[in-house]
């Protein structure tokens, strides 16, 4: 029954991140990888917020199963933010390549942890 949960979750966020991304790409016409960048925040804030529901006792383990590790893992993308960062330094864009990492990094970070005081204020 987990597995099918996953599964689930992944079905949903796969094309989610697909179609976020090309979204957000097309309207933002740059070399930097701003969707893959949206999508992983957004997830990094959605299982920050999971996690904190988790902690306090609002949500149960079969919707982390469903939302946290099938559709937060499906919408995220680690590969593609490995690629596209060695892309861009590979076309001479250091600087954009830099940029992503560092940006990636704190932005996902602070939306996890955000996405987990959201839950303590809820929940608490």
């Amino acid at each position: 029954m987990n597995w099918l949960l996953v599964v689930a979750g992944g079905m949903v966020g796969a094309p989610l991140r697909y179609l976020t991304d090309r979204a957000v790409q097309f309207r933002h016409d740059t070399v930097f990888p701003w969707g893959t960048f949206a999508v992983n925040v957004v997830g990094s804030l959605i299982l920050g917020l999971l996690t904190g529901a988790v902690a306090a006792g609002a949500a149960d383990s079969h919707l982390h199963l469903l939302v946290g590790t099938g559709l937060c893992g499906a919408l995220t993308t680690y590969s593609t933010f490995s690629y596209e960062t060695l892309r861009l330094a590979q076309d001479g864009a250091r600087c954009y390549a830099a940029a992503n990492v560092a940006l990636s990094l704190a932005a996902g970070l602070g939306a996890a942890f955000a996405g987990v005081a959201l839950a303590r204020a809820l929940w608490a």
